[in-house]
């Protein structure tokens, strides 16, 4: 079995918004995806912000999440509509 599950993650996401507001992440396509853009990141160098001797990138970006040492900000469509232009 995974740990942290993907309920788990998603409720580790989902604690960061306002009790008021929509879930960040509904989905575990939602999880992969923050999930495998963060490890992209710590490929390309990025530093890890958990202990992560000896892990994989996904593993480590999965950990990071889970901790809410990263946090995945909702997208916006005025940002999402400026990138279609170009």
């Amino acid at each position: 079995m995974i740990h942290p599950s993907y309920t788990e993650l998603m409720d580790a996401i989902n604690e960061e918004g306002n009790i008021e507001d929509e879930p960040l992440v509904t989905s575990r396509y939602s999880v992969v995806l923050a999930t495998s853009k963060r490890a992209r990141q710590l490929i390309a160098g990025r530093e890890a912000m958990v202990h992560s001797s000896g892990k994989k990138p996904l593993s480590t970006a999965v950990e990071e999440i889970y901790q809410g040492k990263v946090r995945i900000m909702p997208e916006d469509p005025e940002e999402e509509e400026g990138n279609e232009e170009n």
